[in-house]
């Protein structure tokens, strides 16, 4: 009981860092991929095969045309985080790195 306990809580915690947990709509795709450039994440491949931008992938979630994420910002940059849901499986920084 304890182990949930602390699941709990460390969704809890993890969700209260993101600005924004849009709703998703029925048919909204995933993020299977990340495009990237000198290590650095520029864009998201979707799960119908379409990539797009790091600003694209935040306004398609923030209109529920992507699920799983939440957003988050660090200085003036919006980008996409995994919500927990207890996988490690589907966060976005254990996604293969794909070509843009």
């Amino acid at each position: 009981m304890k182990d949930r306990e602390n699941d709990t809580f460390t969704n809890a915690l993890a969700r209260n860092t993101l600005d924004d947990i849009p709703s998703p709509k029925n048919d909204a795709r995933e993020i299977v991929g990340l495009v990237k450039n000198s290590g650095r994440v520029t864009g998201y491949q979707l799960s119908d095969g379409s990539t797009v931008s790091k600003q694209e992938g935040v306004d398609l979630a923030r209109q529920g045309e992507i699920k799983g994420v939440g957003i988050a910002h660090r200085k003036d940059t919006e980008y996409l985080k995994s919500l927990p849901d207890g996988s490690e499986n589907n966060n976005l920084n254990n996604l293969p790195s794909v070509s843009g």
